[in-house]
């Protein structure tokens, strides 16, 4: 029995998602975070359940360019996107959040429940440039209710996520 056997007997069991099937297909080390989901909740809900700062918690946005191309935004939890910054960064006229049901169809995954792992369709990721330097995050894992804990190099690695430099404090 390995530490993580051990960490998921101690827990409830989660199954499997598309984001832990990628990360343990790539021997990416995580640990589990399960809470109890609150609708419309975010990121203030996850962190205050698993009693970590805000700024860990990453939250996995779904936004699309001016062509309507699908891509994904990577900000802190206690941070809003700027658009207009985004769009300088990575060279498009502008950007927006797609709508629910249009993210849901590109990432596979449930509002509320989407991770940058494991997507349905493959699209650029964006990584706000200060989550690099955090020791660790906190980012769905596919479910809503369920985070985990990884390592942020994690992201430039296994999703060649382009650092941009776009966070509005909230």
């Amino acid at each position: 029995m390995d530490n993580s056997d051990l960490t998921m007997a101690k827990k409830e069991h989660i199954s499997e998602t598309p984001a832990t099937q990628m990360l343990r297909k790539h021997k990416v080390a995580f640990t589990e975070h399960p809470y109890t989901y609150e609708e419309h909740g975010g990121t203030s809900v996850s962190s205050r359940e698993l009693r970590v700062d805000e700024h860990h918690v990453v939250k996995t946005l779904v936004m699309q360019d001016e062509a309507a191309k699908p891509l994904i935004v990577l900000m802190h939890g206690d941070c809003k996107v700027s658009t207009k910054n985004l769009a300088r960064n990575i060279g498009c006229k502008s950007v927006e959040p797609c709508k629910p049901e249009v993210a849901s169809r590109h990432s596979g995954y449930m509002i509320g429940g989407t991770s940058p792992f494991g997507t349905k369709k493959t699209m650029p990721v964006y990584v706000e440039d200060s989550i690099l330097a955090l020791e660790t995050i906190y980012i769905n894992g596919g479910r809503r209710g369920y985070l985990v804990g990884i390592a942020p190099q994690v992201l430039t690695e296994l999703l060649n996520a382009r650092p941009v430099h776009c966070a509005l404090a909230e």
